[in-house]
């Protein structure tokens, strides 16, 4: 297996004779580990290589009411308020809010059929299971993300 900082190498070798190419749509993206556009060599991003830079950042407040509702509904039929459960996730990433609403289902669940309360998630159990979710992002992340879209985003 070749180590992490081959394949950049590998890949910036072979951008010219991908950019000669019309017909070829190039498409890159960062994961989790590897999170910031300003880690890679500024060779690599250079115009020519890539027409546009597109940041993708952490989900806004009607982004993350969106997920939570898409969660809500599969999950319950009692009444959620969303605009809790969004104000308290700020820095949830979607997968973060998706195994918060699965430790609700969890929770509700349990409840049901353990303690012989009928009742399916409500507001609380989605709360309690944000409370014990750690957020992927952090305040800093978000800054770097910011600053790395003022600094590389072409649109």
């Amino acid at each position: 297996m070749p180590r992490g900082d081959v394949i950049p190498v590998l890949l910036l070798a072979l951008l010219p004779a991908m950019v000669r190419r019309e017909e070829l749509v190039r498409v890159g993206a960062l994961g989790q580990t590897a999170n910031s556009v300003g880690m890679l060599d500024p060779a690599f991003l250079r115009p020519g290589r890539f027409d546009y830079v597109l940041p993708v950042g952490p989900p806004n407040d009607e982004a993350r009411a969106a997920i939570w509702a898409r969660y809500v509904d599969e999950i319950t039929d009692e009444p959620v308020v969303v605009g809790v459960l969004v104000e308290a996730s700020p820095l949830f990433t979607p997968a973060d809010i998706e195994w918060a609403a699965r430790k609700a289902a969890q929770r509700a669940f349990e409840r049901e059929h353990f303690a012989g309360n009928g009742s399916r998630a409500t507001t609380d159990d989605f709360l309690a299971a944000i409370a014990v979710t750690r957020a992927t992002l952090t305040p800093e992340m978000v800054d770097d993300f910011v600053a790395d879209t003022e600094r590389f985003a072409r649109t």
